[in-house]
């Protein structure tokens, strides 16, 4: 019998404070008054969820429109989902606490190809049917419209087909405002379940799965004469002013203000799905995003802000804007954190805006090792730009650096996979200073695997070779000190690719390995059950992991280039490596790489081919590049020191190839702008190793996107950068103590001691208290309370302690503390 949202929210939850709703930022809007109901959620936990910058933004701009109110809800962790189902309760919105079945509609941000499961298990809890056949039947006031939105739902929505009843390709900020209006007049009208879909289905941007089949030849095409044959994809100018809102009671993993300055992408790396999907690049105006980061931090009480891009560093505002906010909040212990950065435009400018008492941390992607790798993926990265942008990191205070490469990349030769130890090796000789520590690098090794819409979305991966290029480096980077190595499984680059670039078949398959138990399919500790649950769903189904494969076998569209049936060089034996050095370090060649005695792990993914990988034989003398031999390396007679990277000569794609990359895509009817020829011509330049320059700040490149349906670069001039005020001196002096009594009751007893002590400080930060900091390089503010009370544990006679610089009335203290 199903029970109250209260009596589920009890303190053997673990963390039940993620389930609460109503943090500050939520907005409240009358029942009653609305006529069109949202559920935005996100099919992972809470502190993914609540921290995904456009799960805020959409939140914020759908309650702003009239007549409209919208809700959240977030997947359930396991011990939560247990107990909805032996209470039969049914998954729930946070603010009104109503189950979801009482809204009009409900949509999922899908932006990862392993989030199917999670949607099924919240549709399942919800009571709600799984495929829009099942719910054909009824009307939208008895089981809500079901969409999704996001990267991976605009690549490529077919996987997901048979669960949803729309998709909305792109950017959401208008195009769900949009849907919004043709649900309220098809409410008024009283249309049927089919009759609405139709007139969403005329919206451009809203792809309705159920309007088409997939014909034998693999494409989708319209099933009814009244649909669009390819649906846009929407783009939209970003809106930093939404992004304020919701401050979660407890730590999210993105625990800061977020604050977009650029949207999209022209760098043109062929690796990259949202360069291609997010084009053309729109950047934000200066004085927007300084007038948002200033009212958001005030708002909100957050010590952290970031700016966002997929490519930050291309935003020319950067170091002005950043500098200009760390001038104006030089007194409130700010700091600022970038994603990840273009180690060629990192420079003083942007290290001052990053540095000071609470330094961020700082991650670069060279992605390959050597150069040639490099100009193949379009990364428009050499030596000399990787090594300057992390020397200048070293000389201004980072003692530590986080790098990210590629392994299993068209192409890749095992002189390429050794050229990443390489690489790193060469950065900690060059970065070294009298009297300090050599610089340390926290590395993370992921595998390749193409994504639609990409000049790679036709290449073929191996698990099994994924495995072997990581043992490979996994010998030779323990012998280097002050590097901590992280590799992806194996197993989850295999589900994502299947998944990725699967067609509708696979939805059946999605169906499965979520009745065999797959959820949260990417976090470790449930990863043996669902690649286990993928297994059998796989096998049951009839198909294999490589179902979708161009031609017969495996296929790699570098072929060509390296004169190998299935993408690997069959050199001959004894004949010496030669690798021309113009931009390697000369004493840093790979036969220089001594490998220590580390044995490799036994850890072998299931059904991944373990016996033909042999780690055991894998002996560190034998992995002198110039020593491999074949009966140690199998499943290929791979000898790297046969291989010649600068040696490869550019070849042209076979006629065969040709045909094969003319073949209908699962994806092809949805229109992204890029032109599917340009793709082809830019894997044409991939063999040929040739860059293509980025068309922001260079000559068109012709991909097809620029005009009217997704208009065109806006790059942004940049102001003159303000003269550096000093970083943040914290106020250590005490004049003032303050004892406050408080209550800890009603929801807030769910909230840890951790959490509790976090909220106190952000509501000092919005009250603009004159708190004392603590001295050291982590100035943390003189916040005590007195108990740390047990979860669930209430009391009203609590006390927290605060230390001010300077002395205020206590009556003061006491109306701005509340009033956060």
């Amino acid at each position: 019998m199903a029970i109250t949202v209260e009596e589920i929210l009890t303190p053997d939850i673990n963390r039940p404070a993620r389930y609460l709703g109503n943090e500050l930022g939520a907005v409240h809007k009358p029942w009653e008054e609305a006529e069109v109901r949202w559920v935005l959620t996100y099919p992972e936990i809470y502190e993914v969820g609540a921290s995904n910058l456009g799960h805020i933004i959409l939140y914020n701009i759908l309650n702003c429109q009239p007549r409209q109110l919208c809700d959240r809800a977030y997947l359930p962790a396991p011990d939560l989902a247990a107990k909805l189902r032996s209470t039969q309760t049914p998954l729930f919105a946070v603010e009104n606490r109503r189950p979801l079945t009482d809204f009009d509609i409900i949509g999922f941000s899908l932006s990862y190809e392993l989030g199917a499961t999670n949607i099924l298990e919240m549709l399942d809890l919800a009571g709600i049917p799984l495929t829009w056949k099942d719910r054909a039947e009824f009307d939208i006031s008895e089981i809500p419209l079901i969409f999704a939105g996001g990267q991976t739902a605009t690549s490529n929505p077919e996987p997901y087909a048979d669960f949803l009843d729309f998709v909305d390709l792109g950017d959401g900020e208008e195009l769900l405002p949009e849907i919004g209006l043709v649900i309220e007049e098809g409410k008024a009208a009283g249309l049927s379940r089919e009759a609405l879909l139709l007139d969403l289905a005329q919206v451009p941007g809203v792809y309705v799965p159920q309007f088409y089949d997939m014909t034998e030849d693999g494409s989708v095409k319209p099933n009814r004469p009244d649909v669009p044959k390819r649906i846009l994809r929407r783009v939209a100018t970003p809106m930093p002013a939404y992004a304020i809102g919701l401050v979660p009671y407890i730590q999210t993993v993105h625990d800061r203000l977020k604050i977009e300055v650029r949207r999209g992408c022209t760098r043109g790396c062929r690796f990259c799905q949202p360069g291609m999907l997010t084009r053309p690049a729109r950047d934000v105006e200066p004085e927007k995003v300084v007038e948002a980061i200033e009212q958001g931090m005030r708002a909100t009480g957050y010590n952290e802000f970031s700016l966002l891009s997929l490519s930050c560093s291309d935003y020319l505002a950067l170091p002005a804007v950043g500098m200009e906010i760390k001038n104006r909040l030089k007194d409130q212990n700010i700091s600022l954190s970038l994603p990840s950065q273009r180690v060629d435009r990192f420079d003083e400018n942007i290290a001052n805006i990053l540095g000071g008492n609470r330094q961020s941390g700082l991650t670069f992607a060279p992605e390959a090792g050597t150069q040639r790798m490099r100009d193949i993926v379009n990364k428009g990265l050499t030596n000399e730009e990787l090594l300057r942008g992390v020397k200048t990191a070293f000389e201004q205070g980072w003692e530590k650096v986080k790098l990210y490469f590629m392994i299993g990349l068209p192409g890749e030769t095992d002189m390429d996979v050794l050229g990443i130890a390489e690489t790193v090796r060469w950065l900690q000789q060059e970065c070294r200073a009298k009297g300090r520590k050599t610089i340390k690098f926290n590395i993370t090794v992921s595998n390749f695997t193409p994504k639609p819409h990409t000049p790679f979305q036709w290449h073929s991966v191996s698990t099994s070779e994924f495995e072997r290029k990581q043992e490979l480096l996994k010998q030779v980077f323990g012998q280097i000190r002050g590097v901590k190595v992280n590799y992806t499984d194996v197993r989850i680059s295999a589900m994502e690719d299947f998944v990725g670039r699967g067609d509708r078949r696979l939805s059946a398959v999605v169906r499965r390995a979520w009745e065999l138990g797959a959820g949260m399919d990417s976090w470790m500790e449930s990863l043996d059950r669902a690649f286990a649950a993928w297994e059998n769903a796989i096998a049951s189904s009839g198909l294999t992991w490589k179902y979708r494969q161009v031609e017969n076998g495996e296929w790699n569209v570098m072929a060509g280039v390296e004169e190998l049936q299935v993408g690997r060089l069959f050199a001959k034996r004894g004949q010496k490596a030669k690798v021309e050095s113009s931009e390697q370090p000369a004493n840093l060649q790979p036969a220089n790489l001594q490998p220590t005695n580390r044995q490799p792990t036994n850890r072998q993914p299931t059904n991944l081919q373990p016996a033909n990988l042999q780690p055991t034989n894998l002996q560190p003398t034998n992995l002198q590049p110039s020593n491999l031999q074949p009966s140690n390396l199998q499943p290929s007679n791979l000898q790297p020191s046969n291989l010649q990277p600068a040696n490869l000569q550019p070849a042209n794609l076979q006629p065969s190839t040709l045909n094969a990359l003319d073949a209908p895509l699962p994806w092809d009817h949805i229109d992204t702008g890029i032109d599917k020829n340009w793709l082809k011509e830019d894997l044409q330049r991939a063999l040929d190793a040739a860059t293509v320059p980025d068309c922001s700040f260079d000559g068109c490149s012709h991909c097809g996107v620029c005009g009217i349906d997704f208009g065109h670069n806006v790059v942004i001039e940049p102001p003159q950068i303000p003269q550096f005020a000093g970083h943040f001196k914290p106020n250590t002096n005490k004049d003032q103590r303050l004892r406050v009594c408080f209550g800890k009751l009603g929801d807030m007893t769910l909230l840890g001691h951790l959490d509790l002590a976090s909220l106190f400080e952000r509501a000092v930060r919005r009250a603009s208290l004159p708190i004392r900091y603590s001295g050291g390089f982590r100035a943390n503010a003189r916040i005590m309370i007195a108990n740390a009370l047990p979860l669930g544990a209430s009391s009203s006679g609590e006390i927290v302690e605060f230390e001010l610089t300077e002395k205020m009335p206590v009556e003061e203290f006491r109306e701005r503390l509340v009033s956060q």
